[in-house]
């Protein structure tokens, strides 16, 4: 049971290809969590199932948590398969394109997919395609109330949901502490993934990030471009910035009419190698 696995910025996925796993309609969900697992499993943030038959796309793509759940669209985990699929000669162009559930994206690779630049798709601010439970609006400046404490947030889609926290200062515990509530928080009834955002000046700002499914995470693509888009709507950032999270940074461009994001960040490959059908023997 092959598997490769790669880093964006220290968020790393492991890419199963069904073609490797003939006797497999795709993972299950205990599957799922024993191979991403630190200590039973060879560990990771998620695992990508492709490439897959695609009808708007070159290829096809699945993506899921480390608990077992499915995503509907993951920036990290797109740069990270397109690397793979150029990496394994699935793809012979640097410029193609990968369907997920959340939308159809392009992607261009540049220094032999060190580096990648994913047209991630239109960002949306209404409650009813992000979803964000109550009347149809857009979810800018609203209060949420978790535990003790009462936050200022903006809600958007860039294919999946995300929870933006626009604040002075940020740490890591802060959504260590907060994120497991919004990500569940009864306003959100598809879950939610959470980014605690600070605007450092016009072209830079910086977030923590508690993904949906996944925990506490070094870095994001569809955060970066979650964030960086709620920031450009409350005026306080221009179109080209740089997103900066604890496992690096990714560019981010905003087309300023309609909300389309291009993001640009880095892929490393970590290892590839071969599975034991023994460690499917522990319940995780």
């Amino acid at each position: 049971m092959q598997f490769h696995k790669y880093h964006a910025l220290g968020n790393d996925y492991i890419v199963l290809d069904p073609k490797d796993f003939p006797d497999w309609p795709e993972p299950t969900s205990a599957q799922i969590r024993v191979i991403c697992h630190r200590n039973f499993g060879v560990g990771s943030d998620g695992i990508l199932w492709g490439p897959l038959p695609s009808e708007s796309g070159e290829f096809g793509l699945r993506i899921f948590n480390p608990d077992g759940s499915e995503a509907e669209k993951s920036g990290n985990g797109l740069r990270i398969f397109a690397r793979y699929l150029w990496d394994s000669s699935h793809a012979t162009s640097p410029q193609f394109t990968i369907e997920t559930p959340g939308g159809t994206v392009t992607a261009d690779l540049h220094d032999e997919g060190k580096l990648i630049t994913v047209d991630m798709g239109q960002v949306s601010f209404a409650s009813s395609k992000i979803p964000v439970a109550g009347d149809q609006r857009d979810v800018i400046n609203e209060s949420i109330t978790v535990e003790d404490r009462t936050f200022t947030f903006c809600a958007a889609t860039i294919g999946n949901p995300h929870c933006v926290v626009p604040l002075p200062q940020i740490d890591d515990a802060l959504a260590r502490r907060y994120g497991p509530g919004l990500e569940t928080h009864p306003a959100f009834p598809q879950k939610t993934n959470v980014q605690f955002l600070q605007v450092l000046d016009r072209a830079n700002i910086r977030i923590e990030i508690w993904e949906r499914g996944a925990g506490y995470t070094l870095a994001s693509g569809s955060s970066s471009s979650a964030a960086a888009s709620v920031a450009h709507r409350l005026g306080l950032v221009d179109d080209k910035l740089t997103v900066h999270m604890p496992g690096g940074e990714i560019a981010i461009e905003i087309n300023a009419g309609t909300y389309d994001v291009r993001m640009t960040g880095s892929v490393t490959q970590v290892a590839r190698g071969k599975m034991e059908a023994e460690i499917f023997s522990v319940k995780v």
